[in-house]
C-alpha cells in the first residue's frame, strides 16, 4: 500500500485550519499529520512527525511565514505550499517566498457554491501532490474528483483559420509547478524585439496581475497580465489572469487574446490545452510551443494539435523542471520537436524565426 502524503497545516486561523484539514482528508492519497496556530507550534509539531508538504500561511502572531519559510529552507528543506488571501500586498509577499523555495501558492478555501469548493479542492489537493512529486520525484497519479475536461467545453476542435505563413511569429508557453521562476529565466532572456508571447501559468486569481509587474521590472521586454482584446505583439508577454481562460485569436494579420470563463480544463483555469488549441488554430505555422515544468498532463494534447497544425513544439528537460510532468505528457504523445534545458529554450525559438 503506497504511503500518504502527511500535510502539515500552519495558519492562526482555527477556521482556515479546519477547513484545508477537511478538503486535504477527503483525498485517499493526503493524511494531515498536524496542524499549528505559528510557526512555533509548526516547529514543536515537526519534532514529532516530519510532514511530506507544508501548507504555510504568510501573516501569522509571533514569526511571520516568510522568516519561517527561509529558516526552514536554510535549516531542513521542506516542500512549503503558500496558502494566501488574495490582497495585493499578500500577492507580492507571496512571489516573495516563491523565489524563497515555496513550491506553489493557492488561495485560502473560502465559503462559495457547491462548483467553487469542489474546483478549490481539486486545486489544494494538487498543489500537495505536486510539491510531494517536487521532492521525491515520484510521480503521484491523482485520483479524479470529478471528470477531466478538455478543451472542446472552451474552444471547440474545428479546421484550422491561420495563415499558411506570415513574418510575424507568435510564442505560446505553459507552465505550472515550478513555472514562475522557469518563465522569469525565460522572459529575462528575451531581447526587446522578441516576437510576441502568449502564456499559461498557474496560479490563483489576482497573484497574475503582481506576477507580471515583477517580470516586466525584471525584464527587456515588456510583461503584463492579459486583458481581453490585448493585442500580441512584438517585444511583449501577456499572461493569462487567474481563473480565466486565455485564447489567441485572429483578426486579418492582427493576433490579440481573449479571455474566458467556463469549467476547469485539464483540472485548469486558466488551462494551457486552452492556449495551445487556440493557437493551433489561428497561428498554424507561424507559432512557436513552449511546454514547461509542471505536474499532470495540461497543454500536452494541445501541444500535439499545435505540432499537426504546422507549428514549431519545445519542451523542458527533466533536468532542469521542478516537476517534469507536463513535458514528460507531451513528449509520450510525440507532441515535441525538440527537448532542451530551459536555459536553451530562448535560442532553441530563435533559430525558427
Amino acid at each position: 500500500m503506497r504511503k500518504k502524503i502527511g500535510v502539515l497545516v500552519v495558519d492562526d486561523s482555527a477556521i482556515v485550519r479546519r477547513t484545508l484539514s477537511e478538503i486535504l482528508s477527503s483525498d485517499p492519497e493526503i493524511e494531515v499529520v498536524g496542524t499549528a496556530s505559528d510557526p512555533f507550534i509548526a516547529a514543536d509539531r515537526m519534532k514529532e512527525v516530519v510532514p511530506d508538504v507544508i501548507t504555510l500561511d504568510i501573516e501569522m502572531p509571533r514569526m511571520d511565514g516568510i522568516t519561517f519559510l527561509q529558516k526552514l529552507m536554510t535549516q531542513h528543506p521542506i516542500p512549503v505550499i503558500i496558502c494566501s488571501s488574495l490582497t495585493g500586498k499578500g500577492s507580492e509577499t507571496a512571489l516573495k517566498a516563491l523565489e524563497l523555495g515555496a513550491i506553489e501558492i493557492i488561495e485560502k478555501p473560502q465559503l462559495g457554491t457547491k462548483q467553487f469548493l469542489e474546483e478549490s479542492k481539486i486545486k489544494i489537493c494538487d498543489a500537495v501532490k505536486s510539491a510531494a512529486v517536487a521532492t521525491t520525484r515520484k510521480i503521484i497519479p491523482a485520483r479524479p474528483v470529478q471528470p477531466k475536461l478538455s478543451a472542446d467545453v472552451i474552444l471547440p476542435m474545428t479546421e484550422s483559420k491561420a495563415m499558411i505563413q506570415t513574418t510575424e511569429k507568435v510564442v505560446a508557453v505553459g507552465a505550472s509547478t515550478g513555472g514562475t521562476e522557469a518563465l522569469r529565466v525565460f522572459l529575462e532572456a528575451m531581447p526587446p524585439d522578441a516576437p510576441g508571447i502568449v502564456i499559461v501559468q498557474h496560479m490563483p486569481e489576482h497573484f497574475t496581475a503582481a506576477f507580471s509587474r515583477r517580470l516586466d521590472s525584471l525584464c527587456r521586454i515588456t510583461v503584463k497580465e492579459a486583458e481581453d482584446n490585448d493585442t500580441v505583439i512584438r517585444g511583449r508577454a501577456l499572461i493569462a489572469p487567474g481563473n480565466r481562460h486565455l485564447l489567441l485569436k485572429r483578426s486579418g494579420a492582427r493576433y490579440y487574446v481573449e479571455l474566458k470563463d467556463g469549467p476547469l480544463v485539464s483540472r485548469h483555469r486558466p488551462s494551457v490545452d486552452v492556449l495551445f488549441r487556440s493557437t493551433a488554430r489561428y497561428a498554424g505555422k507561424n507559432a512557436i510551443g513552449v511546454i514547461m515544468t509542471g505536474m499532470g498532463d495540461d497543454g500536452a494534447k494541445g501541444m500535439l494539435e499545435m505540432k499537426q497544425a504546422g507549428a514549431y513544439t519545445l519542451a523542458q528537460d527533466e533536468a532542469t523542471c521542478v516537476v517534469f510532468g507536463m513535458p514528460k505528457k507531451a513528449i509520450e504523445l510525440h507532441a515535441v520537436n525538440r527537448v532542451a534545458p530551459l536555459q536553451l529554450i530562448p535560442s532553441a525559438i530563435f533559430e525558427q524565426l
